[in-house]
Parts: structure tokens; C-alpha cells; sequence
């Protein structure tokens, strides 16, 4: 057998998450089904984690095994081919029989974007953002500096998936200007994300933004560690999974991640697995 990765970029929009659902059309599916067309057999993928429903991605990476005979084929012309517009894959490659997208990933990169403009919210964008309306970036910023660091994020997961711990390491918030002047692009970089995760940080922190919580209350949430005394989950449709980091390989290359979308100084260098 082959391993063959992928990186894939989708609009979540018309899509009930990543993982395969019996009744719904998932990401997963929609792989699978061409992948099973192409190979003559049914074929399992293996993502580097799960994006709910309305999360999109511009980089995600999974692995399938295919009979070796099949390993040449054109992976990423033919399954652009046999999708529908929503999921494109970017890249393929043939790797190690020990790759793993899940297991051998060293970090990953959420990006939530924000519009901030109260009179109107363009129709192109709607699909993209969350509609928040103003926001104090420096009093979001201030309550972004107490979340950094290795905790116990307990307090910004939402029941659903059984992890083994919910300590992760988060790096420092990144802001940058999104595609039109109404927008802020916030990033999240770590070793691992709990179930909604970065939704969760993305209500407190646009609740700090708001005037409505000190650097002190966000403090005060992380390590009570109770979900219930945390901000409500922000919408999925401002999420998108934008990076993926293994050794010796970037799936934001990928995407075209440039030089004004970069991990900190020594991130590549960090190792261990990334958790879920």
C-alpha cells in the first residue's frame, strides 16, 4: 500500500462539518466518494482534526492508503475533477508509511475574522465573518496576553469529543487586517485545540472588546475551568483552519502562505505531537 496526502481547502458553508455523517453532506464524504470512484474501492480518510459545520479551510491535510499500483495517479486534477466547487485540493504528495495527519501534526492555525463596521456588512463577506460589530482591539488585545501560554483551557472546550487532558499551549495572539478595512483577522497558533476551542476564545475575547470583561474576568474564567462561567461560543462562519505544521512540512505553503502570514520566531523548531 501507498499513503497519499492531501492538502484541501473547502467552503464550509454548504457542508455539516468535516467528519463522515450517514444523512449529511460532509467534507469527508465528498473526498471519499470521488476517492472511491477513482480507486474501485471504498477509501478512509484521515484528517488532521474535525471542522464543525460552517468552519471552513484553506489548508487542511489528510492521508489515505491506496494498492501501490494505483499510487501514480493524478490525485489532485481528478478529485477537482469528480468534486463539487466548495472543496478543492491543493496539493498531493506520496509520504512515509508512518505519516499520520492527526498524530504527527507539530501545531495548527485557526483564523477567526472579525467585521467591525456597525452601518453595513458587504453580502460577499456574510459567509466569512462574524458580524460583532466595534470593538476596542487594545482591550482585546490586553485580554488576549492572559490566555497565552500553556493552561488548562477546560473553560473553552465544548463537550463532544473525549480528549486525554485540556492542557495546550497557546502562542501569542496574532491581529492582522483582513481583505477589506472593515475587517481583523485574529490568529491562533498551538499544539493542539479542544473541541471549539478557538470559537470559545474568539466570544471572550470580543466580549473583552466590548468593555464588558477586564483582563482580570478572563483571567478569572481560565482557571476556574468551568465552561458554564465562560462567554457564549462565537458562529462557525468566521472559522477557518489555515495551517497545519508537520516536520520537514507546511500545509500553508500550500495555500500561499506568504511572508506576511508566519509562525513566530522558532516555531518550526518546536516539536512533540499536537493534541486534540
Amino acid at each position: 500500500m501507498t499513503r497519499i496526502r492531501l492538502v484541501v481547502a473547502y467552503d464550509g458553508g454548504g457542508f455539516c462539518g468535516w467528519q463522515l455523517q450517514p444523512e449529511d453532506r460532509t467534507v469527508q464524504g465528498e473526498l471519499e466518494e470521488a476517492l472511491a470512484r477513482m480507486v474501485g474501492e471504498p477509501v478512509r480518510l484521515h484528517a488532521s482534526g474535525r471542522t464543525d459545520s460552517g468552519v471552513h479551510a484553506t489548508a487542511q491535510v489528510v492521508h489515505f492508503d491506496v494498492p501501490d499500483a494505483r499510487a501514480d495517479l493524478p490525485w489532485t486534477r481528478a478529485l477537482n475533477s469528480l468534486t463539487a466547487d466548495d472543496v478543492a485540493v491543493l496539493r498531493h504528495d506520496m509520504v512515509s508509511a508512518d505519516f499520520h495527519a492527526r498524530f504527527g501534526a507539530i501545531s495548527k492555525t485557526y483564523e477567526y475574522i472579525l467585521w467591525h463596521e456597525r452601518r453595513f456588512l458587504l453580502p460577499q463577506r456574510r459567509r466569512f465573518v462574524w458580524d460583532c460589530g466595534p470593538l476596542d482591539f487594545n482591550a482585546l488585545g490586553m485580554a488576549a496576553e492572559v490566555l497565552q501560554g500553556r493552561h488548562d483551557f477546560s473553560a473553552f472546550q465544548n463537550v463532544g469529543t473525549p480528549v486525554k487532558d485540556t492542557v495546550r499551549t497557546l502562542e501569542p495572539l496574532e491581529m492582522l487586517p483582513g481583505i477589506t478595512p472593515h475587517e481583523t483577522v485574529l490568529r491562533f497558533t498551538a499544539d493542539g485545540f479542544l473541541k471549539q476551542m478557538v470559537r470559545n476564545l474568539v466570544g471572550c475575547l470580543v466580549e473583552a472588546g466590548r468593555g464588558k470583561l477586564s483582563p482580570q474576568n478572563v483571567r478569572s474564567v481560565l482557571y476556574e475551568g468551568d465552561r458554564k462561567t465562560a462567554p457564549a461560543t462565537a458562529p462557525a462562519q468566521g472559522l477557518s483552519l489555515v495551517r497545519v505544521l508537520y516536520p520537514g512540512f507546511d500545509s500553508g505553503e500550500a495555500a500561499g502562505v506568504g511572508n506576511d502570514h508566519h509562525m513566530g520566531p522558532g516555531e518550526a523548531h518546536r516539536s512533540g505531537p499536537v493534541r486534540h
